[in-house]
């Protein structure tokens, strides 16, 4: 993972998971709605489909065999290429197979979330008072931080929701004050197999301040380290008080981390810390680090709050202050593009609870994906075990995973908010204007890689693909010791890719 440095913006924080130091905009949303018409299970003659089928299908000759061999990849590979319009396979290998889809996944919970919550749905965050008003500045009654579920939520809206109530007269709060996460059921983390310090693998409840990550910084001078940890946004650094952390006098492991009564305890290994840099942490109590925060901003600005309460039943009030996310087409778009786990987990909790059931895990909300992949889509025998694709027991052959893809086919559908695959030249440069438009969702674990969309050659038939390689027995030798990019994975991760694209032209050449 790359080391984030310096302060991150709302923007930069869109690259939500991934540890880098700045991402672009997210592109414009669609002209058209996202939500996709339900695909026919059989076509009318005088269908633009039912004309294509008509028409013959090409198909690439002879030579797979020797381009899998080529590409040097380890473990194993299944791959199908369909005719987006009739279904018709183009070419196919070991399609039934079974691997982990990784973020592919994604692709799958977009439309979940979207056709479950809506495109315009938005997530709201609320201040209330409970039991008082405000008088003479101060509150007589309880204050709540209430979470709707947002994966968007920034210190820079809990900075507001402060101002807000600042303007209100609010000076002190008399009673207590409560976080409400119950809007959703708390995770303590997606994947347990994952490195202790990786921000992608963070908490999820109904409230996800940052993606639930701390910023920890480092200032080394004279060899000795100072450390830090604060909740940054563009606007301000609130300090945390109910995350610290400690570096101590060791080489490994080069993080750890622990629970007290009332904080999350870091180490780091002093050796680790040899300049002055920064990174975000997963945070693994939510609710009380975003009240956590809201206390800070508050007291930053004159106001005395109490410290603050975990709620475990849901909680009423006057509404005193609140923030609206942007609408979800925007945020799928967003989750699409950075593969922001914390995304995933969030928008398919919510819709799983939208469509009446409360899904206590996130492989009880998943198998209600599953089950909805499969009678919405025709898609059979999936087995998400979570929204994101970062747990590796999930399982989805390219048969299965393409007969997804081409039900979201269509005006309005999954290509809109996709993002586009450039192709590469060997030496990974972007050929632009390349006859072969692609727009996919790519999904990378250590020795994972898994690609899946749409391929529309110049003057050709468009093609649904999914491609799924996974190196399992590499994959299960990973000690837990390692880094979060082990030995060998870059390599291999390289070939995948290569192959990948290799694949994309030959369909392409043929259909165009």
């Amino acid at each position: 993972m790359v080391t984030e440095r310096g302060n991150l913006s709302r923007r930069t924080l869109l690259a939500g998971l991934l540890a880098s130091a700045a991402a672009p905009a997210i592109a414009r949303p669609p002209e058209r709605s996202l939500i996709p018409e339900a695909r026919p299970r059989t076509f009318d003659a005088t269908t633009p489909a039912q004309a294509a089928e008509a028409l013959p299908i090409r198909r690439p000759g002879a030579g797979l065999a020797e381009m899998l061999q080529r590409s040097g990849l380890s473990g194993e590979t299944g791959l199908i290429a369909l005719d987006a319009e009739t279904g018709a396979v183009i070419e196919e290998h070991r399609a039934n197979l079974r691997l982990p889809p990784a973020s592919t996944a994604k692709a799958v919970t977009s439309l979940y979330a979207l056709q479950t919550l809506g495109a315009g749905h938005r997530f709201v965050t609320r201040v209330l008072a409970q039991g008082g008003t405000i008088q003479d500045g101060t509150l007589r009654g309880d204050l709540i931080l209430k979470g709707g579920g947002d994966p968007m939520l920034q210190t820079s809206d809990l900075a507001r929701l402060a101002d807000a109530l600042i303007e209100q007269g609010l000076r002190r709060v008399e009673g207590r004050f409560f976080v409400d996460a119950t809007s959703l059921p708390t995770v303590r983390e997606i994947d347990d197999t994952q490195p202790v310090q990786a921000g992608y693998n963070p908490s999820v409840s109904g409230i996800n301040l940052n993606f639930n990550r701390v910023h920890f910084a480092w200032d080394v001078q004279g060899g000795r380290p100072t450390v830090s940890m604060d909740a940054r946004s563009n606007r301000e650094i609130p300090p945390v008080s109910v995350i610290d952390m400690r570096a101590v006098s060791r080489d490994l492991p080069v993080y750890t981390h622990e629970f007290s009564a009332h904080r999350e305890r870091w180490t780091v290994a002093g050796t680790a810390l040899r300049s002055s840099g920064s990174r975000w942490l997963p945070v693994r109590r939510p609710a009380a680090y975003a009240g956590d925060v809201l206390r800070a901003l508050l007291s930053a600005r004159g106001c005395r709050v109490p410290e603050p309460r975990v709620s475990r039943a849901g909680l009423g009030g006057t509404v005193l202050a609140e923030h609206r996310s942007a609408p979800l087409e925007t945020i799928v778009r967003g989750m699409l593009r950075f593969s922001t786990n914390l995304t995933a987990e969030a928008l398919g909790l919510s819709a799983t609870k939208q469509n009446g059931h409360r899904a206590r895990t996130l492989r009880s909300s998943a198998d209600r994906m599953n089950a909805w992949m499969a009678s919405e889509h025709g898609a059979q025998g999936v087995n998400f075990v979570d929204h994101s694709g970062l747990g590796d027991a999930s399982r989805v052959s390219a048969r299965a995973l393409a007969t997804y893809m081409r039900s979201a086919w269509g005006p309005g559908a999954l290509r809109g908010v996709l993002r586009e695959h450039p192709l590469r030249d060997a030496n990974g440069s972007q050929q632009r204007n390349h006859p072969i438009t692609v727009h996919a969702k790519t999904g990378t674990l250590n020795f994972v890689s898994a690609l899946t969309g749409y391929a529309e050659p110049r003057g050709g038939r468009p093609i649904v693909f999914a491609i799924l390689s996974a190196d399992l027995d590499r994959r299960r030798a990973i000690r837990d010791t390692q880094t979060e990019r082990p030995a060998g994975t870059r390599a291999w991760t390289r070939r995948a890719r290569s192959l990948q694209q290799d694949l994309i032209r030959r369909w392409g050449q043929a259909e165009g």
